[in-house]
């Protein structure tokens, strides 16, 4: 004989754990059906419920086991074959037949298992519902309902009238999933609970998960004995033992439910959930006060209800949101006309509307440094202080609460002129922001018993109770404003871009004057430096002139008999005179490249660099230099500035050659396609590469950029002559092509200087 054991589970339930009590895995059902599990293929009935035995006249032991086809015709065992094959298909039950009575059979899976839920209906009828009527009467309802309330008051009265039950409530859930009833329709007699909460521990978590996955579920008699359902006790016992009864119509419920709803008198219920968007929205509970089992296509009827009802919830809310999003919008559209206006932030804070059209009693602007205020406000240290914890708090830039003492204590003392706000951000620094407030609204909430006495340990059953007393409760909530609307939170924001919008270009706009201020400064100033320039390079020409042309006057006169300390000093007036002069003509080579505009022609550098050196010929021969030139190629350039550049770069080679060695200098020649390895910007644009290779005295790598600046010198001016310009002329002659100059030396084996300049196409002559 094969041995069973039931799959009751008996984890007991303590306030610490009863969010977690495993509803969905009872291993029990109620007694008015009958179950069977069957595995597939093969249906061979693994579960049975321990109440099987006066509905198939076999004992559990002589059920699990076989095969269903041997308690069943062979005409339904087929015909169910078919049935589970294409289940997600059917709408309504297997009907069964058993012993001339029929059995509305509810068919789901519960992992690998079929579950095959059995309730009989002897008089054989359907009752399908009407539903052309049922139909036909919610869009009157529809059509008489002014708003969601009215639509769900008359929701209940309907199913009701379908289902028979004493009381219907409709039952809407806060965002804490605490219930209020919404709307009821009852019998006569009846205590009325319209505008009671509930608190959300009433239907804990895992209810209400049960409650999206389940949309319907009954409890035909709070005093039933649970059926437990039986398992054959062998070594697959461990992974049988935890049936899913989730989708199950017959599941036993919470025993501290059970007590729940006998404490308030409730004999017989059956709930409906309302889903909308994918959460529970609320429910259609049904009471009675005396056991009741009503058929399953009533049940149906009455479901078909709660189908119609959450086709509306979306519509009903967004009809009556737009209502407030047409005020809202009506009245933003006339304050961003506002920001139009010169003084934006005094003439927005002189008119109220800027905290009215979302209902607000204040606003606070900081900007700048300033702080602007209309309407309640609390102290100005406080703001600065909110609005320093804002930016730090909300990572995104945006807050919205109706509860900002339960985010930041410190406005407590300040609940009756901000107990809510609407935060933006205006980002140009930590603090800048608006702000809008809301004062503290006092709410009485009517509970149906002590919300913190819920669910209580009961010592005496060594256990949890619910409560008993369902006796109006009155709490009163503090530290409170009222919600803000998602109208009212989507116009704010957009003012707030909006107004954020208009200050960047108020500051843009203030910048812009500042720098056309700037501008003009710095085009007097140039005007000055142009002025400064004529003087230098004009009027100093001439007395400079002068100084050398009567110095060598005196010093070449022989008629004059001046002691030798007087000549030496003319002399060295002469030579200062004379590298004054010097100078001079480099700072006009310079202002006169600086300033010239680009207008590149072809240009032949060999042509170029043949006449450089012929220029230069009597300094190569003076010093006995060696001159190794590679072919150059045409390119399209300023041509004086690169004569100018070779010049200046082959005058420094010889210049700082070595006293006791023959000056050598090459210049090299590469076209490069990559363009410069060591420069980011200029990498993969091809080049033509110079290089200008000496054996002079070189120099410290790490001068190689500042010998390349205007005025800078590695010697003193009495080792070698010069002005310290050369070299910013030809790096400023690189600039204005598009191009580089590098310096690189190495002390007492000479300096390689490397021209780059960008391979532009040759413009045609004409």
């Amino acid at each position: 004989m094969i041995r069973l054991k039931d799959i009751v589970n008996r984890d007991s339930v303590t306030l610490t754990n009863c969010e977690s009590e495993p509803i969905h895995i009872p291993g029990t059902i109620q007694p008015h059906g009958f179950l069977l599990g069957i595995s597939d293929p093969g249906f061979i009935i693994t579960y049975c419920s321990a109440n099987a035995e006066p509905f198939l006249s076999c004992n559990p032991r002589q059920i699990i086991g076989q095969c269903m086809a041997q308690f069943f015709s062979s005409a339904e065992y087929t015909a169910f074959q078919h049935y589970a094959a294409a289940m997600d298909l059917h709408t309504q039950p297997f009907v069964f037949t058993i012993e001339g009575t029929p059995y509305n059979t509810t068919v789901h899976k519960s992992g690998t298992i079929l579950v095959l839920e059995f309730e009989a209906f002897p008089d054989g009828s359907l009752a399908l519902p009407d539903l052309y009527t049922q139909t036909r009467k919610f869009v009157s309802m529809i059509e008489g309902a002014s708003n969601l309330q009215s639509l769900c008051q008359a929701v209940a009265d309907e199913t009701r009238q379908i289902s028979g039950y004493d009381r219907v409530m409709i039952y809407r859930f806060d965002k804490d999933y605490n219930g209020e009833v919404f709307a009821e329709s009852k019998a006569e007699g009846l205590e009325p609970f319209l505008g009671l909460n509930y608190p959300h521990t009433d239907i804990p978590a895992q209810a209400r998960e049960l409650y999206l996955r389940n949309l319907m579920r009954m409890i035909a008699d709070v005093d039933y004995t649970p059926v437990p359902i039986l398992a054959p006790d062998d070594a697959q016992f461990e992974e049988r033992k935890n049936l899913d009864l989730s989708l199950s119509v017959l599941r036993s419920v919470s025993p501290i439910h059970i007590e729940y709803l006998k404490n308030m008198g409730v004999r017989g219920t059956m709930s409906i959930s309302l889903v909308h968007n994918k959460k529970l929205w609320g429910l259609i509970a049904c009471h009675h006060y005396s056991p009741k089992n009503i058929p399953h296509y009533t049940r149906l009827a009455a479901k078909l209800q709660g189908h119609f009802l959450t086709s509306q919830i979306d519509v009903r809310q967004q009809v009556e949101a737009l209502e407030r999003n047409k005020v809202v919008e009506q009245q933003l559209g006339m304050l961003l006309k506002q920001l139009d206006h010169e003084n934006i932030l005094e003439h927005l804070c002189r008119d109220s509307a800027i905290h009215e059209f979302i209902r607000a009693e204040g606003c606070a602007i900081l900007t700048d440094g300033g702080l602007y205020t209309c309407g309640t406000v609390p102290e100005d240290d406080f703001i600065k202080t909110l609005a320093h914890w804002l930016s730090d708090y909300s990572r995104t830039g945006e807050l919205v609460t109706s509860k900002l003492a339960a985010l930041y204590p410190a406005a407590l003392p300040e609940h009756h002129k901000v107990a809510g706000i609407v935060y933006y951000s205006l980002g140009k620094s930590k603090e800048e922001c608006i702000i809008w407030f809301r004062p503290e609204v006092v709410t009485t909430i009517n509970w149906a018993g002590n919300p913190d006495k819920a669910i209580v340990q009961d010592n005496a059953k060594e256990g949890l109770s619910p409560r008993k007393s369902f006796e109006l409760w009155k709490q009163n909530v503090r530290d409170n404003s009222l919600e803000w609307l998602d109208a009212e939170i989507s116009g704010s924001f957009r003012f707030a871009s909006a107004l954020q919008k208009q200050l960047h270009f108020a500051q843009l706009s203030r910048e812009e004057e500042k720098l056309r201020k700037l501008a003009n400064r710095l085009r007097a100033a140039n005007e000055e430096l142009k002025n400064m320039n004529w003087i230098s390079t004009h009027d100093l020409r001439e007395p400079l002139r002068k100084i050398q042309m009567f110095g060598s006057k005196i010093a070449d006169n022989a008629k004059l008999s001046l002691p030798d300390t007087v000549i030496n000093d003319v002399n060295k007036m002469r030579s200062i005179a004379a590298r004054m002069q010097h100078l001079l003509n480099d700072i006009l080579d310079y202002s006169l490249i600086s300033g010239k505009e680009r207008s590149f022609v072809p240009t032949d550098l060999d042509a170029v660099l043949s006449e450089v050196l012929n220029e230069l010929q009597e300094e190569i021969a003076a010093r006995q230099a060696l001159i190794q030139v590679d072919p150059l190629p045409g390119i399209a350039a300023i041509p004086f500035q690169m004569r100018q550049l070779f010049i200046n770069l082959l005058q420094n080679a010889l210049k700082f050659s070595k006293p006791d060695q023959v000056p050598e200098v090459s210049i090299g020649y590469a076209a490069v396609a990559a363009g410069i390895e060591d420069n980011a910007a200029l990498q993969n644009i091809p080049y033509h590469r110079v290089r200008i290779t000496d054996n002079g005295i070189g120099f410290e790598n790490i001068y190689a950029e500042r010998i390349l600046n205007i005025f800078q010198r590695l010697h003193g001016a009495n080792e070698y002559s010069g002005t310290g310009i050369g070299l910013a002329i030809c790096k400023k002659i690189m600039e204005n092509h598009d191009g580089l100059l590098q310096a690189e030396g190495q002390p007492g084996a000479g300096a390689t200087f490397t021209v780059w300049l960008p391979q532009l196409p040759v413009p045609e002559t004409n």
